[in-house]
């Protein structure tokens, strides 16, 4: 691109933290482009991968410090994360689950929090989806079940689990339904099953895993109750914001940062490309011009809105309530309609060369159609939202 071409919806340079970390990505950046490819076609992220992210701090960048994590703002991670995700969606995938999963650090007990993220360099991934059971017995509960999308699970030693728990075999009732509880344990108590054979995001795999009869202490698990409210005041406490308000972050910043891949990688397509029988570049079509346009503005109002998300969240976390709460689901559900309509129109107005596996398009198209696929950033959040705003009561939705 030509230097001379104005910059103002890239808004001013980061600085501070976000300019810190984003140099810890570029630094990385040679090794994640250079395995891109590879971890593709063999359906996993590749050792070198994973090892310059977890030198580089990148997969603890939302723990504690005091468990040996970055503690960085939101809106920090939400920058590293897209920016990751403008090299290779999967391993910003990766990362993103590390910083959800990372914020359950918040509601173990101390001790284990330091276990499985201080004293453990390895990834800790696993299902927050509750696919199995939790048989109570003294000390803690029996786990059994079957869990999807361990994402990042080649690399990690530690996994979590989302359990209905049950007393002599019936499920235990509160006062929200089923009680539900979180309980980690260490991959070598788990079954992998070889399953990830997906459209995208191909690098992350997220393959299931099985549990049978496994014993986990009370002091690994987190009550499923407690993450809809921020995590109880203590030292170590990184982040005062519920579990659930925090996760869409890490999904609609991957997202993003796919859309602005596409939307980099069509601005060089149309100053080069000369359509078979035109005169010019496709960068001198007026439609090309105009649909760019709107593509650009999609995206610069998409990290608009996301980094407004993030302050308020960061700010309001444990007192924004119902009204915090629709205000992400409706950012993020906003950003991944965004990132999906700029990456179809990228797709569709490159014509053929679009068309072949090796071009960024062709993988844009297929990360952010299973980016989006996540609970987390569900087209559903708009009726949510909306219901919310006229009646005043937030009822979740898928």
């Amino acid at each position: 691109m030509d230097e001379a071409v104005p910059r103002l919806l890239d808004g001013p340079p980061p600085t501070g933290e976000i300019q810190e970390w984003l140099a810890k990505v570029d630094k990385i950046a040679p090794i994640v482009e250079k395995y891109r490819n590879d971890n593709e076609d063999r359906r996993v992220t590749s050792a070198e991968t994973l090892d310059a992210v977890r030198e580089a701090g990148l997969h603890r960048m939302w723990v504690s410090r005091e468990f040996g994590g970055g503690q960085v703002d939101i809106a920090t991670g939400s920058a590293v994360i897209q920016a990751l995700a403008r090299l290779d969606a999967s391993v910003a995938w990766q990362v993103g689950v590390q910083g959800a999963i990372g914020r359950l650090s918040d509601y173990l007990p101390e001790a284990t929090s330091r276990k499985l993220f201080a004293e453990s360099d390895k990834l800790v991934v696993g299902g927050v989806n509750p696919s199995g059971t939790a048989e109570a017995v003294e000390g803690g509960f029996r786990l059994s079940g079957k869990w999807s999308f361990a994402s990042g699970s080649a690399h990690a030693d530690w996994l979590v689990c989302a359990a209905r728990v049950t007393d002599d075999g019936k499920p235990r009732l509160g006062e929200a339904g089923p009680v539900i509880r979180m309980l980690f344990l260490p991959r070598t108590s788990v079954t992998f099953v070889d399953d990830w054979h997906t459209l995208g995001l191909r690098g992350t795999g997220s393959v299931s895993y099985l549990v049978d009869d496994v014993f986990v202490g009370e002091d690994h698990t987190v009550d499923g109750a407690a993450m809809h409210a921020a995590p109880l005041p203590r030292d170590s406490r990184a982040y005062a914001i519920s579990y659930y308000d925090f996760g869409p972050f890490t999904s609609s910043s991957t997202a993003l940062g796919i859309a602005q891949d596409a939307l980099r990688t069509f601005k060089e397509i149309a100053l080069r490309k000369t359509p078979t029988g035109a005169s010019g570049t496709l960068a001198g079509s007026h439609v090309v011009q105009d649909k760019l346009a709107r593509m650009e503005m999609a995206v610069h109002s998409s990290r608009l809105v996301l980094a407004h998300a993030a302050r308020q969240a960061t700010e309001h976390g444990a007192d924004g309530g119902d009204e915090l709460t629709s205000l992400i689901r409706l950012t993020v559900a906003t950003v991944a309609e965004n990132a999906c309509q700029v990456v179809d129109t990228a797709h569709q107005y490159a014509g053929t060369s679009s068309l072949y596996t090796t071009s960024r398009l062709e993988r844009s198209l297929r990360d952010v159609r299973s980016a989006v696929k996540h609970i987390t950033l569900s087209h559903s959040h708009f009726e949510m939202v909306g219901q919310y705003l006229l009646t005043g009561k937030l009822l979740m939705r898928r």
